[in-house]
């Protein structure tokens, strides 16, 4: 398999897959760029050898062509951040982008309109009446997925070579993220810096592990997690259950929990979990203090009470300083650690301490020499309000990706080019 560093890409015209997809506020601007800069070195490298850029990205979820998800609304940033100017294609399956594409000299680059406005970049039907027959959707279906297949070899024909380096889509057999790596042989299909150290990062903590290996669970459902509980639970030496699912968690084992929020549902799983660590040696660690408060509210009324006895009308928003101890402990003493989802209901200040004390614990694990990975929207969030994600290992851009690639899950975006 190709690798990026080694990649001559002198004369070549490349379409490279990104996870451009940035929040926007409601005047259009970016609110946070962190996936475009996190792109930039692949898109550098290209250049920097004299090939060519076609970019292809989603933004948001588009039912059809809307310009409120346009990709024009980034392409200022783009040019600055790569220090070029940045041409644009209307459409990125018309006429246009075929011949800007195809007139692209060495060093210069060009964005293609949002692949997301074609249904057949995610290959579902859209437009379906609520009282669609069996065989009308089972056609809408195969008719959908004809056209991802030509949209992916249209894609193609505007380069010589194909760059994945969208690991936040990698879990999507997306036209864009997979199909259209069969158009391009193993010597021209390769994935970009990021993609590539996603990949690394996870495969560090799963398969060259240095223990103990330390993996810190959040979330407000456990029927979320399970799958990756499940998998975790083969594989770590301590596993720390937080956020809403400490709850879940407490009601099974007989505690009471207020109104917390809690998967009444689910409290046998959580009991066979609990049951699957002491099988596997694996030290489950829970909560046993919690922050309440008389409110989902920043400004409630709040006290600190075991987690196993809150009171009726209270609810559990945070660990306790009891459990941010426990959690500590184990977590500075750890080589490796992985850290999804965070402790409480971390947006409100008065309840984001656990996890900046949790975020603290990993810090000092990380300047011992530890491992650190973090991953998933909240736990990223976590990192970036506390000022501390460049104290850490690695923080993962994928969301969803991150979760079915550490579940062990074959990705589709990997796979396309691994082969």
């Amino acid at each position: 398999m190709q690798t990026i560093d080694k990649f001559d890409f002198s004369g070549q015209k490349v379409f490279v897959r990104v996870d451009f997809n940035v929040p926007l506020d409601e005047k259009f601007n970016i609110t946070d760029d962190t996936r475009i800069r996190a792109a930039i070195p692949t898109l550098k490298k290209i250049l920097s050898d004299g090939g060519s850029i076609i970019i292809g990205s989603h933004l948001g979820r588009p039912k059809g062509i809307d310009a409120k998800y346009s990709l024009k609304h980034i392409l200022p940033r783009i040019s600055e951040l790569l220090g070029v100017e940045v041409s644009f294609a209307d459409d990125c399956l018309g006429d246009e982008a075929f011949e800007k594409s195809a007139a692209l000299q060495g060093g210069q680059v060009l964005l293609l309109e949002n692949l997301r406005f074609y249904a057949a970049e995610e290959g579902k039907p859209r437009g379906l009446k609520d009282d669609a027959s069996d065989e009308e959707i089972a056609a809408a279906k195969k008719a959908e997925k004809a056209n991802q297949k030509e949209m992916a070899k249209r894609l193609a024909s505007f380069a010589t070579v194909y760059v994945n380096d969208a690991f936040g889509t990698a879990h999507r057999a997306h036209a864009s993220t997979a199909i259209i790596a069969d158009y391009f042989d193993a010597n021209h299909k390769l994935f970009g810096y990021l993609m590539q150290n996603e990949i690394d990062a996870v495969e560090k903590v799963l398969k060259n592990t240095a223990r103990p290996f330390t993996a810190i669970m959040g979330g407000s459902k456990v029927s979320s997690k399970i799958d990756i509980i499940e998998n975790l639970l083969t594989k770590v030496d301590n596993l720390i259950i937080a956020g809403g699912m400490t709850y879940t968690f407490t009601k099974a084992l007989g505690g009471n929990i207020g109104k917390s929020i809690c998967e009444d549902d689910k409290l046998d799983l959580a009991l066979s979990l609990i049951q699957k660590a002491k099988d596997n040696n694996v030290n489950l660690v829970l909560a046993v203090d919690a922050k309440i408060a008389d409110n989902f509210s920043n400004d409630a009324n709040t006290q600190f009470v075991p987690v196993n006895a809150i009171p009726e009308g209270w609810e559990g928003l945070d660990i306790g300083p009891e459990t941010e101890k426990k959690f500590a402990e184990v977590i500075e003493n750890s080589k490796t650690i992985l850290w999804n989802g965070p402790t409480g209901v971390f947006e409100f200040d008065n309840f984001a301490g656990g996890s900046k004390a949790v975020g603290k614990a990993i810090v000092t694990a990380t300047g011992k020499g530890a491992f650190s990975l973090v991953g998933g929207g909240d736990s990223v969030a976590c990192v970036n309000k506390f000022g501390i994600a460049d104290k850490m290992s690695y923080v993962s851009t994928g969301g969803g990706a991150l979760l079915e690639f550490i579940e062990g899950k074959e990705l589709p975006g990997i796979k396309a080019i691994r082969g």
